[in-house]
């Protein structure tokens, strides 16, 4: 009777572990975290220039070729061929206060390291009507790395999201007044997450370590109007399609207990949609010197509601352990940011810039979790723009980022990893430099 009721508490633990072992397969590809100037898991850094008013009139100023990812109409204004890059550098501080869990275990916080996010563009005139260009930027791309003693880390330890994004475009001036342009995006997606099973009460005090690995390649489209009011008033809209993914990768078991052997490699496969977005900004010269911009950009962060993973290549222990299939509620919210700024010639090559933001999260207070525990954002932004002569640009900007302080509850849904709750304080200070050279 002993030996029967071990193993009928082996099999139902084991259940629990392939259960948990599957639930992190589902979220785990949306859960990585940071403090970007974006929120949800999106990111903002794709042009120093934008980023001095806190990417106010994105798609209505067409300051340099970044405007091929703010709004590819934006090229027809360009009447020199350029080529422009730069980078953002992001320091994050993220503050855990007041956890209690059943696991022993420290909360350090500042998980997130130091974080660079490359951009490159380039664009030409073709004549006085088309315009052609090339970018390559980062629409997501995050990082959460808690130490190992995180008393979370059954819930979330190890997160890195990358996606980057190929976008050839064209673009046409209809008339004095409009222009269009678009193009297709080639975006390719990669993720490493990681967490551990509580099981060292099966495991001489040692926890399973769980590592999901997996990848893509994608298409969608990214396509944009400008219309010049008169010539001081000029207002923009672009949208980004949704990006269809399915990442393919494996599920990697490791350290797990003898009586519950589920250690091995197994094939996954996540369906996974970043969502579409529009941005509308209006950009108004009061005078030579000084500038508006208002903008606001919404997400549909919705289409993020449930997540699909399916397991195979399963051994007879996986599958008699049902690690298989799984669907996991997400239920995030489309958002509407907002931000305003502006900007003063101060000389032939100086420009100074400023600018506010205010970027609600997508994530309701029942669904926050240790891998992404953002809440409302905030940023203010200084900037100035350098031209020692009309071939050559250089832009800066400064940001500092804040949330409002958050909680994170998670339950033992699973049967076998220990609640944790705690609270979040995050902000970050990010910046970023751009040359753009005209030729």
């Amino acid at each position: 009777m002993k030996l029967n009721s071990r193993v009928i508490s082996s099999v139902s633990t084991q259940r629990k572990c392939a259960v948990w072992i599957e639930f992190s397969s589902a979220i785990a590809l949306l859960s990585a975290s940071t403090i970007a100037s974006a929120n949800g898991i999106a990111l903002n850094e794709q042009s120093a220039s934008s980023a001095g008013t806190a990417y106010a009139g994105r798609s209505s100023s067409a300051l340099d070729a970044s405007t091929i990812f703010g709004n590819p109409a934006g090229l027809t204004k360009l009447k020199r061929s350029e080529i422009s890059g730069g980078a953002a550098v992001v320091s994050v501080s993220d503050d855990i206060s007041d956890a209690q869990s059943s696991a022993p275990g420290t909360n350090k916080g500042d998980s997130v390291p130091l974080g660079v996010v490359p951009f490159a563009y380039m664009s030409t005139p073709l004549d006085d009507r088309f315009s052609i260009g090339l970018g390559l930027y980062a629409p997501s791309g995050l990082i959460n790395d808690y130490e190992s003693t995180f008393q979370g880390r059954y819930h979330g330890s190890y997160s890195t999201t990358k996606e980057v994004t190929l976008q050839p475009t064209i673009a046409y001036r209809i008339n004095d007044y409009v222009s269009i342009g678009g193009g297709p995006t080639i975006n390719r997606f990669n993720a490493k997450l990681q967490n551990y099973l509580a099981t060292g009460a099966l495991n001489n005090g040692e926890d399973t370590l769980v590592t999901i690995k997996g990848d893509d390649t994608a298409l969608g489209y990214n396509v944009g109007i400008l219309v010049d009011f008169t010539e001081s008033t000029r207002w923009g809209i672009n949208y980004h399609s949704k990006v269809d993914y399915e990442l393919k990768g494996h599920t990697q078991v490791s350290g797990s207990p003898s009586v519950i052997p589920l250690d091995g490699n197994y094939d996954n496969k996540i369906d996974l949609t970043m969502p579409e977005s529009v941005d509308t900004s209006i950009t108004h010269h009061f005078n030579d010197r000084w500038t508006g911009y208002l903008g606001t950009t919404w997400k549909r962060w919705s289409r993020i509601q449930k997540v699909e993973a399916v397991n195979s290549g399963l051994s007879p222990m996986g599958q008699q352990a049902g690690l298989g299939h799984v669907i996991e509620e997400m239920n995030w919210r489309d958002t509407w940011s907002t931000a305003v700024g502006a900007s003063y010639q101060v000389n032939q090559q100086w420009l100074l810039r400023a600018g506010y933001a205010y970027d609600p999260s997508p994530i309701r207070n029942a669904d926050r979790s240790v891998r992404i525990p953002v809440g409302n954002r905030q940023a203010v932004t200084l900037g100035s723009a350098y031209s020692p002569n009309s071939d050559l640009t250089i832009d800066f900007a400064y940001g500092y980022l804040w949330d409002s302080k958050v909680s994170v509850k998670q339950s033992n849904n699973s049967g076998v990893q220990p609640e944790y709750s705690a609270k979040y304080d995050n902000s970050a200070n990010g910046v970023s430099v751009q040359a753009t050279y005209r030729y």
